[in-house]
């Protein structure tokens, strides 16, 4: 079912949205504040709005993808927001999404919040996900509209929800970058090829050890941390000898520094026994 969908604010990811948009036959308004932007989606066959609240006077679905939330919150102010649904694809934190939804409840609208877990680039293709959060009814009216963007999935009522797991999920990506840094650093010391490292040891290894994360998830839900493998003990003596070794290559342990001192206050807590699960419990 084709539907009047407004999207505000269109950078790289906004543009994409609206594109994509466009070539699932949703009738689309766009808006940005360098008006020049829409240009290129007008001639595509979206509808260009000179104000905000034009863009959102047209539709009944309401998508912001800006830099931030209170840049989110400028754009909405004035608008009428009765009866429609806010989708607010900003990158941002579980409280501002928690009271932008407030703010548009109060306004009389719907809201979503969304966490986009993908570049632009992926958007309308395989491989593309979108977290949603928030109003169920809103959720379920729009769903199949949303579809050609990603896959999408519901987390919860909670507008916090999906915030919550985007911080998550590129808390992880963020580690796992960290980790390839400091060991292509430790590669090029030697000036050995990194490219021919990463693909045939590093990603395969990768891989294997990413088998285990569902297992470690399960002892920190259950709280229990012991371990039929390496202790915290025996990785507290090994991450150690990482940092002397880097240190010797010319390479800064920098990346590697916090894991070290967080082993190494979980052990001199009596905890060498553990698992690297244990740590959870020095950052909670």
């Amino acid at each position: 079912m084709s539907e009047n969908i407004a999207v505000l604010g269109l950078g790289l990811m906004g543009t994409a949205l609206a594109e994509t948009l466009l070539a699932a036959g949703h009738r689309v308004t766009v808006w940005n504040r360098s008006a020049a932007k829409a240009d290129p989606l007008t001639a595509k066959g979206a509808t260009g709005a000179a104000t905000a609240a034009e863009a959102v006077a047209s539709a009944s679905l309401v998508i912001v993808c800006v830099l931030d939330y209170q840049a989110a919150r400028e754009i909405l102010d004035g608008a009428d927001l009765a009866g429609r649904t806010v989708l607010n694809l900003t990158n941002g934190r579980p409280a501002e999404a928690r009271d932008t939804g407030r703010l548009v409840a109060e306004r009389g609208g719907d809201y979503l919040d969304g966490g986009i877990m993908a570049v632009p680039q992926m958007i309308g293709g395989p491989g593309a996900l979108i977290l949603y959060s928030g109003s169920p009814a809103a959720f379920d009216r729009y769903e199949d509209a949303l579809k050609p963007l990603a896959e999408p999935r519901y987390l919860g009522e909670d507008p916090g929800l999906a915030p919550l797991y985007d911080l998550a999920m590129l808390t992880g990506m963020y580690g796992q970058i960290a980790g390839f840094l400091e060991a292509a650093a430790l590669i090029a010391s030697e000036k050995r090829p990194v490219r021919e490292f990463t693909e045939t040891l590093l990603v395969p290894w990768l891989h294997a050890m990413a088998s285990a994360q569902p297992r470690l998830a399960e002892e920190v839900e259950s709280g229990d941390y012991a371990t039929e493998v390496s202790n915290l003990e025996v990785n507290r003596v090994g991450v150690a000898n990482l940092v002397i070794a880097f240190e010797e290559q010319g390479v800064r342990p920098d990346l590697l520094l916090p894991m070290k001192e967080l082993i190494d206050r979980r052990v001199a807590r009596g905890h060498g026994a553990e698992g690297l699960s244990g740590l959870i419990e020095e950052l909670r």
